[in-house]
């Protein structure tokens, strides 16, 4: 007869003291824990981070309420800065040619990285090369690279891509001088440069696919289209939508490639945003409107601010890999 092993009774719980809890998340037991050492290892931080990012951000903004040019006394004038700005025409014409930059840079400078990225981890031999390539024009200084790229918009019959033209009985082309080509033209330069740095993000991403996946993929007689399509895309779903808003918030403060290849022409259809900022803060050598570049730095910063937050809980869903 099997012999029955007694049958032990769990060990009761003892009931917890009430406050037990608060007195575990006392200040006492914070400083007992490391609470006081870790605040000091982060108050130099803390401090740094608050002089150099947080009070420039504060002062802006009550900047914005204020008539002010930096060398006078400053005059508190409420909301006139911003009824001054949305009264302004230039600043429709500047937020259309934003957008249209914007646009343009999403069209051909968004796809444009993932094709090359897919093209070169496809590539068996010499793909640091083909990397190194690819990530160059991000390591060229973008003022050398504006520079280089408007000597090859040269309008005259010599220049680089008038030249290329004329191979085929084409031009010569006005490029930054016309108001219909302008704008397409920054959105080149601007690609060229900043897509490497988008390259390497993808390449990065993609080393992380499982590589039994495209196999299986080749046994099903998939082409490379269809395992990009069917593999690729969805395993790089989380990062094509972090790169697509950092792309749109990065377009929508273009500067550098209007300040210095047309200076906002011709005829204003190429001032953007930025610019326009720029011209109400120091279009005046004497001391500009710093209140009024302050307050379209407001808008524009909440704009973007509620864009990403809206766009991010409409993709949360969808970020899953």
């Amino acid at each position: 007869m099997a012999v029955q092993s007694p049958v032990r009774a769990a060990p009761a719980t003892a009931p917890r003291e009430p406050g037990s809890a608060s007195r575990r998340r006392s200040p006492v037991s914070w400083v007992r824990r490391g609470g006081l050492s870790t605040l000091l290892f982060l108050l130099p931080l803390l401090i740094v981070f608050g002089v150099f990012s947080w009070a420039p951000i504060v002062q802006s903004v009550v900047m914005s309420f204020q008539r002010t040019n930096l060398v006078g006394p400053a005059e508190f004038v409420g909301l006139d800065n911003f009824v001054q700005v949305l009264t302004d025409p230039l600043l429709w014409t500047a937020l259309e040619n934003t957008l249209w930059f914007a646009f343009l840079a999403l069209l051909f400078g968004y796809p444009i990285p993932l094709v090359v990225a897919v093209l070169i981890s496809e590539v068996r031999a010499r793909r640091g090369l083909f990397s190194a390539l690819a990530y160059l024009p991000v390591v060229v200084p973008p003022v050398v690279a504006v520079l280089l790229w408007k000597f090859f918009y040269d309008a005259s019959p010599s220049g680089v891509f008038n030249t290329v033209l004329g191979w085929v009985g084409l031009g010569p082309w006005q490029w930054l001088q016309d108001q219909g080509s302008a704008m397409p033209a920054l959105v080149l330069e601007a690609t060229w440069a900043a897509a490497g740095g988008t390259v390497i993000i993808y390449l990065a991403a993609l080393a992380g696919v499982p590589a039994d996946l495209y196999e299986a993929a080749e046994i099903d007689g998939a082409g490379i289209w269809r395992k990009v399509w069917h593999v690729t895309l969805p395993r790089l779903r989380t990062v094509l939508l972090v790169t697509f808003i950092l792309q749109i918030i990065g377009t929508a403060q273009v500067f550098l490639e209007p300040f210095l290849f047309t200076g906002g022409g011709p005829a204003n259809s190429t001032t953007t945003l930025l610019l326009l900022i720029y011209d109400y803060a120091f279009a005046n050598s004497l001391g500009g409107d710093y209140g009024a570049a302050t307050a379209l730095s407001i808008m524009l910063a909440a704009a973007l601010a509620v864009f990403s937050v809206v766009y991010f809980r409409l993709t949360k869903s969808w970020s899953g890999s």
